[in-house]
């Protein structure tokens, strides 16, 4: 049966040329649609996550604020500043913490030989490096223990200071001066995607232990605590205790939303990936419609079959022919026709893919624009379109053709 399917197809293809053309054209061109804007709509959703998680991943930043509520006799106005004991506070009451590290800031200026810039610099601890993905590049390192526990003058850089103090030659264990205490450099940082920021990227920042920092600046307040959870699901818990346990700390009501200020990268990467998600479906969407398009092409030139062989098909029932052979005859066809324009589209569309994120990626913008990513779901999806749209195409002229009175058809001019 296959054999007849195939051969009759064949000599469909040879007596309709144009017709054909034309339809496995619209085919391949939605086909072409969608895919790529699925490709380009992933690859831009998933340069949006990574520039978010550039800043860091899975991590609440809290800040100390302004009471705004009067508190167990206490006026509101009063100001809550954070110090690093309250971390080894927050670890001991609040058991759904995994790692934490404070943030003490201040600008430097740095010099290395001639060339003296200026920078921000935070004093920290080593799990700093996984919370804010500032990862080494090769040969060097991120800070550890024994940096915090010796107080030792090393420093981590961004990528960008880097190059502009050692113009671009290595500058792991040479020495750069910050504020004119000179300190040795234990690593560079890999270079990466950053969208979301506070005091600059950290590719123009410099990093150093918070003993380090403490004992040169002699800080007492942190700019800010990093916390970890060690579930994503239970930020919203650590949330809530830690306006508990600093409240009960710094005495104000834990209902005061004000007295402290969190920026909770977790939620912010869920509003992201909701924010990519849609721009992927809206994208989807509209190649889809190009496709359903491409889809009516494809009815009519099956009406027109079936109207131009009418008497082929009455002659077929005629001599015993079932209504069953005539629906596969026109279901085969129209699926044929789909899905040959669709591998034709989808080739196409791989290939200009592949190409484009071939590219280099000379700025951001291209990291974001021509940054187009194949995935399996892409794939699947764009099947399952042509196969419904071969299958839909076909169903409604089969019928008809298969409906075909076999003695008005003879009489059929």
């Amino acid at each position: 049966m296959w054999k007849i399917l195939l051969e009759e197809f064949y000599g469909d293809l040879r007596t309709q040329k144009t017709r054909a053309f034309l339809t496995m054209f619209a085919i391949a061109w939605g086909t072409l649609a969608v895919v790529l804007m699925l490709a380009f709509g992933e690859g831009l959703k998933r340069a949006i996550v990574q520039g978010m998680l550039g800043a860091g991943q899975r991590m609440l930043l809290v800040y100390g604020g302004e009471t705004s509520l009067p508190f167990d006799g206490l006026p509101k106005g009063r100001r809550i500043r954070l110090v690093e004991e309250d971390l080894e506070l927050l670890r001991r009451s609040i058991p759904e913490i995994d790692v934490v590290s404070p943030s003490y800031g201040t600008r430097v200026t740095l010099q290395a030989g001639g060339v003296r810039t200026t920078a921000y610099m935070e004093g920290v601890y080593p799990a700093f490096e996984e919370m804010r993905s500032m990862y080494p590049t090769s040969g060097g390192r991120f800070l550890n223990q024994r940096d915090i526990d010796e107080k030792r003058r090393v420093v981590f850089l961004g990528d960008s200071i880097a190059q502009r103090l050692f113009n671009g030659e290595p500058a792991v264990g040479r020495t750069v001066y910050i504020d004119r205490i000179p300190f040795t450099v234990v690593g560079t940082m890999q270079s990466k995607l950053q969208t979301s920021m506070n005091n600059g990227p950290d590719a123009f920042r410099a990093v150093i232990p918070a003993t380090t920092f403490r004992t040169i600046y002699g800080h007492r307040y942190v700019w800010h605590l990093l916390i970890r959870p060690r579930q994503v699901h239970e930020a919203e818990v650590v949330e809530r205790k830690l306006y508990e346990v600093l409240g009960r700390r710094y005495r104000f009501d834990p209902a005061d939303e004000r007295a402290l200020s969190v920026w909770n990268m977790i939620e912010e990467e869920k509003i992201t990936r909701r924010i990519g998600l849609g721009i992927q479906i809206f994208l989807g969407v509209v190649g889809a419609l190009t496709l359903l398009v491409a889809g009516v092409g494809v009815a009519n030139i099956m009406y027109v079959v079936v109207r131009e062989r009418t008497r082929e098909i009455g002659t077929k029932l005629a001599v015993g022919a079932r209504k069953r052979h005539i629906v596969a005859q026109f279901m085969f066809e129209a699926l044929a026709i789909a899905l040959l324009g669709g591998s034709i589209g989808l080739a196409i569309a791989v290939a200009i893919v592949v190409g484009v994120d071939s590219l280099p990626n000379t700025n951001e913008a291209m990291q974001f624009l021509a940054n187009p990513k194949l995935s399996w779901p892409i794939g699947i999806g764009t099947v399952t379109i042509l196969t419904l749209i071969g299958l839909t195409a076909g169903v409604f002229p089969a019928r008809k053709a298969a409906n075909v009175d076999p003695v008005e058809s003879l009489r059929y001019e």
